[in-house]
């Protein structure tokens, strides 16, 4: 029991420095409690019952973990949607929406182009004018 005590200590030491312990709930603690009765409960002899409550509470974290299909992609990095705009560092706004719509006009599925790509141009532009409003002002 004393090394299982180390090894779960190591994993959580190994989840809080890797930073995997920041979208943790309520829901996750759970399941982690669950488990771990579940395994007290396998040492003192009651298999059925242990397994059983191990087993739910893998499932359960498996399922909350598993990705949903409204969820919203991850914002592309600015430096990918410079790349992909064909844009400088110190591109102004009317420089990006130029760039998006050049290059939306040839990717459009209207146009003949992928649906994939015109949202990764549209992502693109969004990048971008996102990262210039959180930019703090230049003095002039």
């Amino acid at each position: 029991m004393g090394l299982f005590v180390l090894l779960a200590a190591a994993g959580l030491v190994f989840a809080w420095w890797t930073g995997r312990l920041k979208s943790l709930t309520q829901d996750d603690i759970v399941a982690a409690l669950v488990f771990l009765l579940g395994f007290e409960l396998l040492m003192k002899g009651n298999l059925l019952p242990g397994a059983a409550l191990m087993a739910a509470s893998l499932l359960w974290a498996a399922w909350r973990r598993k990705p949903r299909a409204d969820a919203a992609p991850p914002p592309m990095p600015a430096d990918e949607a410079r790349r992909l705009l064909g844009l400088r560092h110190d591109a102004t706004l009317a420089e990006i929406r130029d760039a998006h719509r050049r290059l939306i006009a040839r990717v459009h599925p209207d146009a003949g182009g992928s649906a994939e790509l015109a949202t990764r141009v549209n992502a693109a532009r969004d990048a971008l004018v996102a990262e210039m409003n959180r930019r703090p002002p230049r003095a002039s």
